[in-house]
């Protein structure tokens, strides 16, 4: 009876992923097939995904060209924060990028070719399609390296698709987001197989090279004849180095709208991440410090001789919206693991408004141990011990 019980709960709470909606998918070239859209939404803040799921064009270049993991997944996922500006989640549905293939990509990231190297390699106009900044073919291997950063890291594209008007099970592309990740670190080498050195590279450059490089891009997209007539967005994405243990963020973007091939103004986007602890922390956000460092404090009355405890704050328009926090432990038995949990979990309740979603990993040399969930504005934790 108990085992019953427990199955008509759980069947009970479980989202219902038999309901879909069955429409029609329109073509580039003017075919139609059938899809389907699942109707349940694990979250407002994603878009539901068309089926059957057709694997992007450039599919696995991110994870080469980014820096690091933490990168990877802010790169992606702040793209689609980007896209709901001007695509709706509750209209448009998502789909991997289908216009830019691996090969574009790849020859969009390398450096233009001057004209002695487009004679050198026997290649044409054509196929000079780099855009970050030439390298010239003469001078000192230290200097033409350091002179000369790589601006433009990776190019992402997310198509979304929308009603026919008129047709309501009927869909078709209705927008392109690309994502252009820019590097805010140089390394470069200053001789042939030296070691690696590095230099920061300002903001504003970071920037300016970004413009100039969306405009060419804008110029390409509406060459392609699928892409003619649809609006797109371009965003820019400053990744960090590659030592770092907090991902990169998104600091603008621009429109295009229906038909225009022309960037409209830029507009900010006021995100960032902030290491917890941390000096940064601390001078920046000193309220949000002290209350991750009381939290972690209590942590360590559990275990005194305990100071892993880290935290990866997500901040918009200067607010703190989300709080992931590791607790790499040394944990003795399945006991202990609960125990510990309970205790995180009434720090998580007691330490953190509720504005604010936390989110706390407990892990030994395992694995993940346990995970405890506080959405913003919840009463209630979800919480979750592995077995």
């Amino acid at each position: 009876m108990a085992a019953l019980s427990i199955m008509l709960l759980l069947s009970g709470c479980a989202p219902n992923f038999q309901k879909q909606e069955e429409v029609v998918q329109q073509k580039d070239n003017d075919t139609k097939e059938k899809a389907i859209i699942p109707k349940y939404k694990i979250s407002d803040q994603y878009y539901r995904t068309i089926m059957p799921f057709e694997a992007g064009k450039a599919r696995g270049l991110v994870v080469n060209n980014l820096n690091t993991r933490y990168d990877i997944h802010e790169f992606e996922t702040g793209l689609m924060r980007v896209a709901q500006n001007n695509f709706d989640a509750n209209q448009y549905v998502f789909k991997e990028g289908q216009y830019l293939d691996s090969g574009t990509v790849r020859s969009w990231l390398n450096r233009k070719y001057t004209e002695d190297q487009l004679k050198e390699q026997k290649l044409d106009k054509s196929d000079n399609l780099g855009l970050n900044p030439e390298m010239p073919s003469k001078g000192k291997i230290e200097e033409l390296n350091k002179d000369n950063p790589i601006y433009l890291a990776h190019i992402l594209e997310h198509n979304y698709l929308v009603p026919v008007q008129g047709e309501k099970s009927t869909y078709q592309l209705g927008g392109v987001v690309i994502g252009l990740a820019l590097n805010t670190v140089h390394y470069y080498q200053k001789e042939a197989y030296g070691a690696t050195f590095e230099e920061k590279i300002p903001r504003e450059v970071v920037e300016r090279e970004g413009k100039k490089i969306a405009e060419q891009v804008l110029s390409r997209l509406r060459g392609i004849d699928e892409l003619k007539d649809v609006p797109i967005t371009i965003a820019m994405f400053e990744q960090k180095n590659r030592t770092s243990v907090i991902p990169g963020n998104f600091f603008a973007y621009s429109h295009v709208p229906k038909g225009s091939s022309n960037l409209g103004d830029w507009e900010n986007i006021d995100e960032k991440y902030v290491l917890f602890p941390s000096d940064n922390a601390k001078a920046d956000h000193r309220e949000d410090w002290t209350l991750f460092e009381n939290f972690r404090q209590d942590v360590e009355t559990y275990f005194p001789n305990f100071s892993g405890v880290v935290g990866r704050a997500f901040y918009a328009e200067g607010q703190m919206h989300e709080m992931r926090i590791d607790i790499p432990i040394q944990l003795y038995g399945k006991a202990e693991v609960i125990g510990f949990t309970q205790y995180v979990t009434g720090l998580v309740m007691e330490r953190f408004p509720d504005y604010i979603a936390v989110e706390v990993t407990i892990s030994s040399v395992n694995g993940e141990e346990a995970l405890v969930v506080r959405k913003q504005g919840e009463d209630e934790p979800i919480v979750h011990v592995y077995q």
